[in-house]
């Protein structure tokens, strides 16, 4: 599982125009890419990261704020790019795989007591953030 977690100070997924998931304070976007074998271990590697690391201001991490998070599937963390001009996908899981792992991270997140925005599995989002600082960083587990 591979997961891109950008502070922001706020966020917004659209989908059709529509808000489906919104960040109105600052906190964490997590990018979350899945790979054909993971499972419960790399979720439950990822949700414990994506809300302990301290990325918050004063070092401080999503738990320890009370900080909300995004969360939005993206396969395309697991593009190989190594030949040609058009990227591969072949690294990246089927939506059949992908989807209840992610919805796996969400509820790993809620059932931390975070508060846990979403995207729309599958649908063509546009994501708004706002980073702050930068900060941005890769989780591979």
């Amino acid at each position: 599982m591979r997961t891109v977690l950008q502070r922001v100070s706020r966020a917004a997924v659209r989908v059709g125009g529509d808000v489906v998931g919104e960040l109105t304070r600052p906190g964490l976007v997590a990018l979350v890419g899945v790979t054909h074998d993971d499972g419960p271990e790399q979720v439950a590697r990822t949700a414990r990261k994506i809300a302990e690391l301290r990325l918050l201001d004063g070092e401080r991490s999503l738990l320890e704020e009370s900080a909300p998070v995004l969360v939005v599937s993206q396969f395309t963390l697991y593009a190989d790019t190594a030949k040609g001009r058009r990227p591969s996908w072949n690294a990246a899981a089927p939506a059949a795989v992908a989807e209840p792992l992610v919805a796996a991270v969400v509820e790993a997140l809620r059932g931390r007591g975070l508060e846990v925005a979403t995207g729309s599995f599958g649908a063509h989002m546009e994501v708004e953030m706002v980073g702050d600082g930068p900060v941005t960083i890769v989780l591979d587990v």
